[in-house]
């Protein structure tokens, strides 16, 4: 054998080892998350019936939540009706919640003193009530400078306090116990032209407005930026601050589409392990796949070739898989799924002719199959039958008799009895 031949064998083998080894990594990586995911978000059902009887269980929702944002054109009338017709169908199809993506936001609402519009929001939420679809709203405040209205600046101080209070009163009181939360000043780390105006107690009368109008209103942080770590230590410094000063905080929202063509895994897990000690319940309030410094943000035109958009499917399934084990995350909220009406075309699950992409198909396969209960069986001698099961709603039939159940992550188990 010649000389180059034994270099290259041996560093054939070298490489070889390293995807060995690589793999084994990834793989090792896989089975920590099935475990934590089979730790934390499944339950047991158990049924009490006859011995032999034969049981079929199956699951009709998920308690986490797996939602989107909605977008403006379901309520005011800029959807194409047979746009809007696969829009609502495609959305029940695929999530469970949802977020207002502009309707809530003040300079949406009142572009002009005194000029408020609720027809949007009323549209969204009652469509949202009708399909059972519980709804953030987003968002109370947002202070960063360029996105206050030119008449919200040019009031003197006292008016803008008085301002402020009203618009938090008016918006809790009018939605009382229909939002199942709220925004309550979005990207304070980035902006906050409230605070440099009022001063730094304006956060928590924030939250007093927004109680006097809904005294049971779950008010949540959101920021960016901060699952890749650059602005992590900056918003865990402020949630101390706000936590010392006795500011209810109902959870916090971190916005998921700051990466660019992929994700940081370790990141990622390290920035929810952080903010889990906060023992708040968190949501990953804007996830887009390809993210916002990717090449795709840049170029709203820009489409993916085949290969790009399957490594993107991947890239989605990897990032959901680690915030559904982590036992801090209860919901994942994409911001947007068709290409007519998302930020980021290229991260659709739809196209604009409404044929789906690889990311519509991987997630459909990890939401409603690979994480969904269906089982069936005969109970035991000993009148029980015992299925691990995803925290939900269940449809439970036993020859024929059909019961339905919750199974939620706080009960850990449910029975249900048919000996009765």
């Amino acid at each position: 054998m010649k000389f180059y031949e034994v270099i290259n064998s041996k560093f054939t083998i070298i490489l070889s080892l390293f995807y060995l080894l690589l793999l084994t990594e990834l793989s090792g990586q896989h089975s920590d998350i099935g475990t934590s995911i089979a730790q934390h978000r499944q339950g047991k059902l158990i049924i009490k019936a006859n011995p032999g009887a034969q049981v079929v269980i199956e699951q009709v929702s998920h308690e986490f939540w797996f939602g989107a944002a909605i977008s403006n054109g379901l309520a005011n009338g800029s959807m194409l009706e047979s746009d809007l017709r696969q829009y609502k169908k495609k959305f029940l199809e695929n999530f469970n919640s949802a977020v207002t993506e502009n309707a809530v936001k003040w300079l949406s609402m009142e572009p002009q003193k005194g000029q408020v519009n609720y027809r949007v929001v009323d549209g969204i939420l009652e469509w949202s009530e009708d399909n059972d679809i519980p709804l953030r709203a987003h968002n109370l405040f947002w202070g960063i400078p360029k996105f206050v209205q030119p008449w919200v600046k040019e009031l003197d101080d006292q008016e803008l306090k008085q301002t402020l209070k009203t618009r938090a009163e008016a918006i809790t009181k009018r939605y009382k116990g229909r939002f199942a939360e709220y925004d309550l000043n979005n990207e304070m780390i980035h902006g906050n032209y409230y605070e440099d105006r009022l001063g730094s107690e304006i956060t928590k009368q924030m939250t007093q407005w927004a109680h006097s109008g809904d005294p049971d209103a779950k008010l949540f942080l959101n920021d960016y930026d901060i699952l890749t770590g650059n602005q992590l230590d900056a918003f865990m410094a402020q949630i101390r601050s706000f936590l010392k000063q006795r500011i209810p905080l109902a959870g916090i929202g971190v916005q998921g589409h700051l990466h660019a063509e992929a994700f940081d895994r370790e990141q990622l897990k390290s920035a929810l392990d952080s903010l889990a000690t906060f023992n708040l319940p968190i949501r990953i309030t804007e996830f887009n796949m390809p993210g916002q410094r990717s090449k795709f943000h840049n170029d709203r035109n820009l489409k993916m070739t085949d290969q790009e958009a399957e490594l993107n499917a991947k890239e989605m399934v990897d990032y959901y898989r680690i915030c559904f084990a982590h036992p801090a995350v209860d919901g994942i909220l994409m911001w947007g799924f068709w290409e007519g009406a998302n930020w980021i075309p290229a991260s659709s699950m739809y196209k604009r002719d409404w044929t789906p992409t690889p990311l519509a198909k991987a997630y459909q396969n990890l939401i409603f199959k690979e994480w969904w209960t269906k089982e069936s069986g005969s109970v035991g001698n000993g009148g029980t039958f015992t299925a691990p099961a995803f925290y939900g709603s269940y449809r439970v039939k036993v020859d024929g008799i059909t019961k339905e159940a919750n199974l939620t992550k706080d009960q850990g188990e449910t029975i249900l009895d048919f000996t009765k």
